[in-house]
């Protein structure tokens, strides 16, 4: 008897537990708390929280939730949110653009004000609470912009959800293809790297072959420099030997006038 009351303050702690985490405004990931061993005894009884809830809101959509009203308990109206915000979250998984009419029809919104209230006051900003002001945490579940023109909700991020059943396989490949095509674009980087690291050292080679024969033309040009200079400077002194003798030649004498007597 001690053991079965013992049992069900257990399983009753759990379901309370429970029950604040999927009315949690901060919380969207309840694989943890529905891997528990204990949530297995929690089959059959009467509760608000049950394993179907706590699958609904790790893994199901408000849609899953409004086609199985015999399945799952109803939701009490601090639950009713999370499933629509969740929806959102599984919507930006596969598409960054969402159309309004999809998301009015996925969320069972009847028009646009409503739609767009929900996602400004619900997804975009979190609540004021005291959990988010403390813990000083970013304020709203997407990065998104409104396009009214287009009729459409951009989300560039979202936050992550928890994996579906048969998921993980898909998440494995995906990560793997992303490892391979990460090695492939870094080796053709490296080989860019060596390619251009091989083109400096010839551009550096030839640039070096460029300079040594200007200097060598520079060497040579100044050699022939030097040369003319000498051969004018010895062609201008035999001329002006020879100028200066034939002035000497050509000069008249002075003639001497005899003096008188």
């Amino acid at each position: 008897m001690d053991i079965e009351q013992k049992q069900a303050e257990i399983i009753g702690q759990l379901v309370d537990r429970a029950s604040r985490s999927t009315s949690h405004p901060c919380l969207f990931a309840f694989s943890e708390i529905l891997a528990l061993l204990n949530v297995a005894q929690l089959e059959g009884i009467t509760h608000s929280v049950c394993p179907d809830v706590l699958c609904l809101f790790a893994h199901g959509t408000w849609g899953d939730y409004k086609c199985s009203p015999s399945r799952i308990p109803p939701l009490s109206p601090d639950q009713v949110l999370k499933p629509k915000q969740l929806t959102l979250l599984t919507l930006a998984e596969s598409n960054k653009v969402l159309p309004y009419d999809t998301l009015m029809v996925e969320l069972v919104v009847t028009n646009v004000r409503q739609l767009e209230d929900f996602l400004i006051n619900e997804c975009m900003y979190a609540h004021d609470t005291d959990f988010v002001d403390k813990l000083n945490i970013f304020h709203g579940i997407v990065r998104r912009k409104l396009d009214q023109l287009k009729r459409c909700f951009e989300v560039p991020f979202a936050a992550g959800r928890d994996l579906r059943p048969g998921q993980l396989g898909d998440m494995l490949l995906a990560l793997s293809n992303w490892l391979n095509t990460s090695e492939n674009l870094l080796g053709s980087i490296q080989d860019m790297l060596k390619w251009a690291d091989n083109m400096s050292e010839m551009d550096k080679k030839h640039r070096k072959e460029a300079e040594e024969g200007v200097e060598e033309v520079k060497r040579s040009l100044s050699m022939k420099g030097d040369v003319d200079s000498r051969g004018h400077k010895e062609m201008f002194g035999e001329l002006s030997g020879v100028m200066d003798y034939e002035e000497d030649g050509i000069r008249p004498k002075r003639r001497r006038h005899p003096k008188p007597r």
